[in-house]
């Protein structure tokens, strides 16, 4: 032990092993006698076993043992309450609060982020990034940096998303995405997935296009292979939610999808890409975008086979949309071309998931008058192609 402190059941623990017990855990036992504690951040310093050990440690100073110092107050949530209430009634001060706040968040204690939590930093913070203007980049650098250290709980994230005006987390965070400054694009980012993580499907629908065209922006800026991750995962939350694929491909997603599919060797990525672009071709406009992408059709059907079964399978149900509903002669043929039907013969002999082949040998069926005679597709494929009656 090197803060001894003792809880309401009179049992004696380490802080830091209790606090994160405690908070982190999310139990509200005591762990020997597991009795309720009502009062979790009811922590009383056990002095005299602090002294006793402090003594041992001294007296076996020779042996190597590190004297442990005397641990400093813990932190109150009504000190942090004077900080935020100080600084609103002095807007000239929000950056050295921020700054305070900062230092305080960066401990990672899992009862420093729930006493800060408590006093209403998130919701202070917040505001202050609605609130500053565009001059205001210092401000808004920390303020984000302070809300990527809190990392809210999944209740106070739900408030936050559902409050509206100055306090709204999603509108603050969308406007820490215009910035320049990379890392606080990425912290950005990584809080918004969190904050939709814990939203409701009505806040998932009424996501506004400026958001997608943000999330959009961070992928084609490729900030960070973090950032990035955190983006698509973000799309897919969403994408499927009221119209929020027509706004998805409105905020430019299609584009810079195929143009990460065609960078990207790293597996998750490659999934996570085409699970979004398979959402997307669920509408006409998504259709129509990877279309107009001179490498769209032939970058989807490269990763057929290549990455995994799920890329695989998302792989040929985006090529199955394009056939059931976006197929003109120009399409069908461009398809011959770049090797997507020859693709879809390979996937019908090679072993993949059930579902992959029936999608394949439909699509293939579809469209057998324009394709299987045609001297595109490789002689040792064409006894794979199936009959329009098998």
């Amino acid at each position: 032990m090197r803060d001894p402190v003792t809880v309401s059941t009179g049992i004696t623990y380490d802080r830091e092993s209790i606090e994160r017990w405690l908070f982190s855990g999310k139990n509200n036992a005591c762990p020997v006698t597991k009795l309720p504690l009502f009062d979790g951040t009811d922590l009383t310093p056990n002095h005299t076993l602090r002294r006793i050990i402090q003594a041992w440690c001294t007296l076996n100073a020779s042996h190597g043992v590190e004297r442990i110092p005397t641990p400093k107050a813990p932190l109150d949530k009504s000190q942090i309450v004077k900080l935020i209430e100080q600084a609103k009634k002095l807007p000239n001060t929000n950056l050295h609060c921020l700054r305070r706040l900062r230092s305080i968040a960066i401990t990672q204690s899992e009862r420093t982020k729930s006493c800060l939590e408590a006093a209403g930093a998130i919701e202070y913070v917040a505001s202050i990034i609605n609130k500053a203007s565009s001059d205001d980049q210092s401000i808004i650098e920390v303020a984000v940096e302070v809300l990527f250290l809190l990392k809210g709980s999944e209740a106070g994230l739900k408030d936050l998303i559902s409050n509206d005006g100055d306090n709204n987390i999603v509108e603050s965070l969308v406007k820490a995405l215009k910035f320049k400054n990379f890392q606080s694009r990425a912290h950005a980012i990584i809080l918004l997935k969190s904050v939709f993580e814990v939203a409701d499907p009505i806040q998932l629908m009424s996501v506004k296009v400026e958001c997608f065209h943000e999330i959009v922006r961070v992928l084609d800026d490729r900030i960070s292979q973090q950032a990035s991750k955190a983006a698509l995962k973000l799309l897919v939350e969403l994408c499927p939610w009221g119209r929020n694929r027509i706004k998805a491909v409105e905020g430019g997603a299609v584009s810079v999808l195929i143009e990460a599919l065609l960078e990207t060797h790293e597996k998750r990525a490659s999934e996570l890409i085409l699970i979004v672009l398979d959402q997307l071709c669920g509408c006409a406009e998504g259709r129509a975008e990877l279309l107009k992408h001179g490498a769209g059709l032939a970058i989807v059907s490269k990763k057929i086979l290549r990455v995994s079964h799920v890329a695989s399978d998302r792989a040929v149900r985006i090529l199955s949309s394009i056939c059931r509903f976006s197929a003109t002669c120009g399409v069908l043929q461009e398809m011959l071309q770049v090797g997507v039907v020859a693709k879809l013969c390979l996937v019908l002999q090679v072993d993949c998931r059930f579902k992959t082949k029936e999608k394949a040998r439909d699509v293939l069926k579809l469209h057998s008058r324009v394709w299987k005679n045609s001297s595109c597709i490789p002689g040792h494929l064409l006894p794979f192609y199936p009959s329009s009656s098998s």
